[in-house]
């Protein structure tokens, strides 16, 4: 007997990846279902609200939002689907707080950028302007061409005949990481350092580890199309692509927590929701991470040899801890950018609670915060096992003092901050874990050790018959930007095995 399906396609999770995979789905006519297990879309890309403050669950550095090239793929997903969001421009990327008084900026502007790093090395000018063109490079091959599934041989036949020289460009650093880039033509360990944290604020490892496909991605789209703060906050993103999914025929239930994916004859054909319900499709997309995906929604002891490599390659990164304070204006100096880093010793970046990342996103769109007042959302590397067997009252009492630790911190940079104080909560990576269903309240994947590049980063599809994965778990990572490029290659390669 053959069973009916309900859907051509069911996506587990409502975070970017998987909203970009559902609604490039929708756009083609294909009958899609997302299941979300919380109130609102967006997962780390959410948003929640207190006492007329509107806070982001996750960085408010944004990619993606520029408006020419292919690389601005968050514009790409909203116009698919014919929605629009207003974005607003950040002329500084980051204002960097780092050891030995280097203080300087990531100005939008890349020849003010250089000019400002160089002023504080000046004996390695010419290795800053290589190291940094040779980002342009990797760019530029990206930038030249559609991106979409690299599992798909037509497109890639396609691509390369369209693009020969920028695709054997792109072949030429999957293999390298940016630390390995980076030494080619800086020799100053202070400036290797500073370039260690130029990858760590957002792939959450040094530049050894970081694929240099992925930081010339970065480190260049920052000055081409910008960082641009979506209006009414990052939140905002995923409810216009739910509104889009919405106008293109698609479906999405909230408070619909899938426990189970439904395998018949090994092939992924539905899932089974924590109410007992079940829902069937041609194809069932993951937007959980790998971890979540392959020990909690299917048999662990089943999972297949090909995640197992995948597990002894990468590990779980680190959670955050995250301090969202609401504070008088005049708490902030005039001329305070908007993103900010601050550490003080570099033998502690990667540590618990070392680097502390800052956004102000009321500097930018004073609407998330009532007149007179600012949101400072300050989020700091945490691991989960610190934060265990604790009763509620040592749980209170230990996020209380990290509070007031961070707030004594962060003083460097804002001096009356404590005096300014209007609002304060803390979230943990138990917060992570609960609200975003995330094991361990993960970031995403990291390599164990020194891998070549992108080239043992997994893809889309996985062993399982059926069954994709998108999100920060797949090529090319984490970052808003990255997992909707995982979901334009996710949705890519589903449309081609349903012949669409």
């Amino acid at each position: 007997m053959t069973r009916q399906n309900d859907y051509d396609v069911i996506v587990i999770g409502s975070g970017i990846g998987g909203l970009v995979t559902a609604t490039q789905l929708a756009a083609k006519g294909i009958k899609v279902l997302v299941l979300e297990r919380y109130l609102i879309p967006g997962g780390s890309a959410g948003y929640f609200e207190r006492e007329g403050y509107r806070f982001d669950v996750g960085a408010s550095m944004i990619f993606g939002f520029g408006k020419q090239g292919t690389t601005n793929l968050l514009t790409r997903a909203l116009e698919a689907v014919d929605v629009n969001l207003e974005t607003i421009a950040d002329p500084v990327q980051i204002h960097y707080h780092l050891p030995n008084s280097l203080d300087l900026k990531v100005h939008r502007n890349y020849g003010k950028f250089l000019d400002e790093l160089i002023a504080y090395f000046p004996h390695e000018a010419q290795g800053i302007r290589q190291f940094y063109d040779e980002c342009w490079k990797v760019f530029n091959c990206l930038n030249a061409m559609e991106l979409l599934s690299l599992e798909e041989p037509r497109y890639l036949m396609r691509v390369f005949f369209q693009h020969p020289m920028q695709c054997l460009g792109l072949v030429k650093y999957l293999p390298q990481n940016a630390g390995d880039v980076a030494r080619r033509y800086i020799k100053d360990p202070q400036l290797l350092k500073f370039i260690d944290m130029e990858c760590y604020c957002w792939s959450v490892v040094r530049a050894d580890e970081t694929p240099m496909i992925n930081a010339g991605m970065v480190f260049s789209d920052r000055h081409y199309g910008g960082i641009n703060y979506p209006k009414g906050g990052v939140g905002q993103i995923a409810q216009k692509l739910v509104e889009g999914l919405l106008k293109n025929g698609g479906e999405i239930q909230y408070k619909a927590r899938v426990t189970q994916i439904i395998l018949e004859h090994g092939k992924a054909i539905g899932v089974e929701l924590a109410n007992g319900k079940q829902y069937y499709a041609k194809r069932i997309v993951s937007n959980s991470t790998r971890w979540d995906t392959f020990e909690k929604l299917l048999s662990p002891e089943a999972m297949p040899p090909k995640e197992k490599r995948w597990q002894k390659r990468y590990q779980k990164s680190s959670s955050f801890l995250n301090l969202h304070l609401g504070v008088k204006a005049d708490v902030l100096p005039i001329g305070t950018e908007c993103h900010h880093i601050l550490l003080e010793n570099w033998e502690n970046m990667e540590s618990e609670q070392g680097t502390i990342f800052v956004s102000i996103p009321t500097l930018l769109d004073p609407s998330l915060a009532p007149e007179g007042y600012h949101i400072i959302h300050t989020f700091t590397p945490s691991w989960i096992d610190n934060w265990k067997d604790l009763s509620p009252k040592e749980y209170e009492t230990k996020k209380e003092i990290a509070a007031n630790h961070l707030i004594n911190r962060l003083e460097k940079i804002f001096p009356s901050l404590i005096d300014g104080l209007d609002y304060q909560e803390v979230g943990t990576p138990r917060t992570h874990r609960r609200f975003l269903g995330r094991e361990d309240g993960t970031y995403g994947p990291i390599p164990r050790r020194k891998l070549p590049g992108l080239l043992t980063m997994p893809f889309n599809q996985t062993a399982i018959s059926g069954l994709y994965c998108v999100g920060d778990s797949t090529f090319p990572g984490q970052g808003l930007n990255a997992v909707a490029f995982s979901g334009f290659a996710c949705s890519h390669r589903i449309a081609v095995d349903l012949g669409r």
